[in-house]
């Protein structure tokens, strides 16, 4: 069972987040798994609202680095990213959820601005869930960045500047657009999102046959 934070709270149980279950981007996925709209996944209500105006059809998976469900997800998701179509790109919002995760939110988009989210992304949560590492304050996270090569004060510098605060202003407000309250959850094109799975490969297979619906729609 996953666990999801829901706003001012830190974590509480949650039964399920989201579902999925198709063989990786097979054309005809609706013949092997059915999914409904209202339980695995959430139709969400129009003029959408995307991360990019791309033109690519969006796969946007929300987490944070404080959630340990995420950590478990991360490898489905380095896969699903793999494995995704062409025209379709994969994307990360941080959840700024509470005060406790505002700075690892700050630490995403510092890391990112710095290059290194896709060399220590994973690396992160490696050492915060597997090896203890304590990473909980902003010092704290800036040590761990420190430790892999990234100048401390200029992460910090990125982390608390006037340019985060508005990101994640702005993620806060499209998080609660989409509805979402738990960790991790998937939204597709800002149309779908992801609602109650039993397991992280169901996750990762309900974002494929999303992306999928979203595809054929589009007549791509």
């Amino acid at each position: 069972m996953f666990k999801t934070t829901r706003f001012r709270s830190i974590t509480v149980l949650f039964g399920l987040l989201l579902a999925g279950a198709c063989s990786a981007g097979s054309p005809d996925t609706s013949a092997q798994a059915t999914y409904t709209n209202g339980d695995q996944y959430v139709t969400l209500p129009a003029p959408y609202q995307r991360v990019s105006q791309s033109g690519k059809v969006e796969v946007v998976e929300v987490f944070s680095y404080a959630c340990i469900h995420c950590a478990e997800f991360s490898p489905y998701a380095d896969e699903l990213r793999k494995t995704l179509p062409p025209g379709v790109e994969f994307k990360l919002v941080p959840a700024p959820f509470n005060d406790a995760w505002v700075p690892f939110a700050r630490t995403y988009y510092a890391a990112k601005k710095l290059g290194v989210v896709e060399q220590l992304h994973d690396t992160l949560f490696q050492a915060k869930f597997q090896e203890n590492y304590p990473i909980n304050s902003m010092d704290e996270i800036a040590d761990f960045y420190a430790n892999h090569g990234v100048n401390r004060a200029q992460f910090l510098k990125i982390a608390n500047s006037p340019e985060v605060d508005a990101q994640i202003k702005h993620d806060l407000a499209l998080i609660q657009t989409w509805g979402v309250d738990g960790t991790p959850t998937i939204v597709v094109d800002g149309k779908y999102r992801t609602a109650n799975v039993k397991s992280f490969d169901e996750l990762a297979a309900l974002t494929k046959w999303l992306v999928q619906r979203e595809l054929n729609s589009k007549g791509k």
